[in-house]
């Protein structure tokens, strides 16, 4: 958004949040995350990291405005939006598909050149049959992609993902999880029910696509 309202800033390192010595970084461009910049890291360590870094300070009046014309064009779509942050949702089209008219990709398109059309930014859309997999579709189609994973393959599109990428799977349960020998959604998947501890069942079974 800032790129799209500020033209000097493409192609820059740029982020968002609290300048040194005491601040955070709240959101950092593409060409920053190169560096390993990320969110939630303290400023100086993503100075340290590309010293060019430029900080700047964010507009949230800005981002509310938007994300809510994004919100407009989402339901346009489909009635049944739920909204995950500012600019993320999930969109469910099932029921809307015969009167929308395409195929999930080609209403996807759609939206894309929708939200482009309207407020000149560039999103990236995920599309699968559970939430959990278009969120990590949308993911690793950024910035400004497009990735379908059809139902019959998701066991093939999870499989070799690092098991971090599983809802719920934090640093500390992607530890406990390696150490079982557990390294990517693969190895969880393919455990029998039953042979994980009761509190990881949920886990094997997004594993298995099973939502």
């Amino acid at each position: 958004m800032e790129h799209r309202d500020r033209p000097g800033l493409r192609g820059t390192r740029g982020g968002g949040g609290g300048p040194p010595p005491r601040g955070v970084v709240a959101a950092a461009s593409y060409e920053a995350r190169v560096f390993g910049i990320r969110s939630a890291m303290p400023s100086t360590e993503a100075l340290a990291r590309c010293p060019h870094a430029q900080f700047l300070r964010g507009d949230m009046k800005k981002y509310g405005r938007e994300a809510r014309r994004l919100r407009v064009l989402f339901e346009e779509l489909s009635p049944d939006v739920e909204p995950i942050s500012l600019d993320e949702a999930f969109i469910d089209v099932t029921a809307c598909l015969r009167v929308l008219g395409g195929t999930p990709r080609e209403i996807a398109e759609r939206l894309k050149r929708r939200v482009f059309a309207e407020t000149a930014l560039r999103v990236s859309v995920g599309v699968g049959p559970t939430k959990m997999v278009a969120k990590i579709a949308s993911d690793l189609s950024k910035p400004d992609g497009l990735l379908v994973v059809e139902p019959d393959e998701v066991p093939a599109f999870l499989s070799p993902l690092p098991i971090g990428r599983l809802w719920g799977v934090g640093p500390v349960t992607e530890a406990a999880l390696r150490r079982r020998g557990l390294a990517t959604i693969g190895d969880l998947a393919r455990l029998a029910a039953g042979a994980v501890p009761p509190e990881l069942e949920s886990l094997r079974r997004l594993a298995r696509g099973e939502d």
